[in-house]
């Protein structure tokens, strides 16, 4: 995958240097910082952090639990709402969510309890005897589920609590979706994303079945001819092209391929690594690429977007991030040419300065020409339409180039159900896909009992 790259040579960094590097990037907090900081909630009534958390956990009650030692009884309150929850606690944007909603922002520590670190905390503690859910009595019923990220192993362990036979059909060669492939080492360390996912099959009642792509050895039709159900989470497999003369030349790629290839690898010392780089792109993809190539030891990491740094999508505390790691952050420039040397390797990109007009972006005509011997696009990922290129599935509806829903996850086709960032409402976040699968179970539950 890393083909593209093969013309660089490893950074000189040594092995151990490296691992600190992708170490855990927020210290997890130990048994006396947890009780302290749990005490720190007011365990408001009708709390305004639990109202904002997409995937609906009672903020107060797991950290109430958590302040007299009752560990699995906060682990349990979070894992009933989002069976993800220790990955989320991780990768979830709690600045923007439940912290910014915490009534402390606003007393006069003016710091929100840390919400995140306590939700991690229980659920790295917890020490159940036996699996904290079981299945109700077998209903004969099978649901097949396409995808194996948040979104698709959400949907499987509540189907699996209700009784159902749930196959899980992958494109990968590992579950997990973009926790195992997508997210910056240093946020999952390790195999997190892994363990994850094996507490999860505990359940029961769930198998998974690796390498089937819809599309190509997989297909919609025989799905719902073999199962009483099919939910696709699929993802957004494609990544957006830049539309320029050259993308596919050495030295360019997609972030998320570079990324994928990184959080798979065994010697972090053996990647390609370029001195000089370009991001392309505003979201949180550019920023844990542009981070990432700067710890494995790229001299120069420039991240470049064609507005302001107000517009981008990843938040204030991301962009902290990559400036922290001395990731140069240039605004105001989108990308109009890329620029080889004699070997006809990327050396460099040129971009054009960018204003606003009246709400809309025009060019300057000035011309910013930026060193580099790799070029990495974040610029978002789209549906993959070859998954729904058979006669069956190429029916399902779209609406803004996503698969279409109704307000109970049901597609165009009859038995068929989707959800996580494949569809219309989805965006970018581990957690709401989580929270799609979940209601999608619930959806799904309530059709097949009504059919009875």
């Amino acid at each position: 995958m890393l083909e593209a790259l093969k013309h660089l040579t490893a950074a000189n960094t040594r092995p151990e240097e490296l691992a600190a590097q992708f170490s855990d990037l927020h210290p997890a907090l130990n048994s006396r910082q947890a009780v302290i900081e749990s005490e720190r909630c007011l365990y408001c009534y009708d709390a305004p952090c639990s109202r904002i958390c997409p995937s609906e956990i009672d903020v107060p009650s797991f950290i109430q639990n958590i302040a007299v030692g009752n560990i699995n009884g906060a682990a349990k309150g979070i894992l009933q709402q989002n069976i993800l929850g220790a990955s989320c606690a991780r990768v979830c944007p709690t600045e923007i969510l439940c912290e910014h909603a915490c009534v402390r922002n606003h007393d006069d520590e003016g710091a929100p309890v840390k919400i995140g670190l306590l939700q991690r905390y229980a659920l790295d503690h917890m020490n159940f005897t036996q699996h904290p859910f079981t299945r109700a009595a077998t209903t004969g019923k099978k649901i097949a589920i396409v995808g194996a990220g948040p979104a698709g192993l959400s949907c499987a362990h509540k189907l699996a609590t209700f009784g159902h036979e749930v196959v899980i059909f992958e494109a990968q060669k590992k579950s997990g979706g973009l926790n195992e492939y997508g997210i910056a080492k240093y946020k999952l360390t390790g195999d997190s994303a892994q363990r994850e996912v094996d507490f999860l099959l505990q359940v029961g009642g769930i198998s998974v079945k690796h390498e089937q792509k819809l599309g190509a050895n997989l297909h919609l039709e025989q799905l719902r001819r073999d199962f009483d159900a099919v939910f696709l989470a699929l993802g957004l497999g494609t990544s957006r092209e830049l539309g320029l003369t050259g993308e596919d030349a050495p030295g360019l790629m997609a972030a998320v391929d570079y990324i994928a290839e990184l959080r798979q690898t065994d010697d972090l010392s053996q990647l390609p690594v370029p001195a000089q780089c370009v991001v392309i792109g505003a979201g949180n993809t550019a920023i844990d690429m542009a981070v990432q190539i700067a710890r494995l030891g790229a001299q120069q990491v420039t991240l470049v977007y064609r507005r302001s740094a107000q517009h981008m999508s990843a938040t204030l505390h991301e962009q902290e991030i990559a400036k922290a790691n001395q990731v140069r952050i240039v605004t105001w420039a989108q990308p109009q040419q890329v620029l080889f040397d004699f070997a006809g390797n990327v050396s460099g990109m040129r971009f054009e300065k960018t204003h606003e007009v009246n709400g809309t972006l025009q060019a300057t005509g000035e011309i910013l020409d930026i060193p580099a011997q790799a070029v990495f696009k974040a610029i978002g990922q789209s549906l993959d339409v070859a998954s729904l290129n058979d006669p069956i599935a190429h029916d399902v509806k779209r609406e803004k180039d996503k698969i279409w829903i109704d307000d109970h996850y049901r597609t165009s086709l009859s038995k068929v159900y989707a959800g996580g960032d494949c569809i219309a409402p989805g965006q970018d976040l581990t957690v709401q896909a989580v929270q799609h699968g979940k209601l999608a179970a619930l959806a799904i539950n309530d059709d097949l009992k009504a059919k009875v």
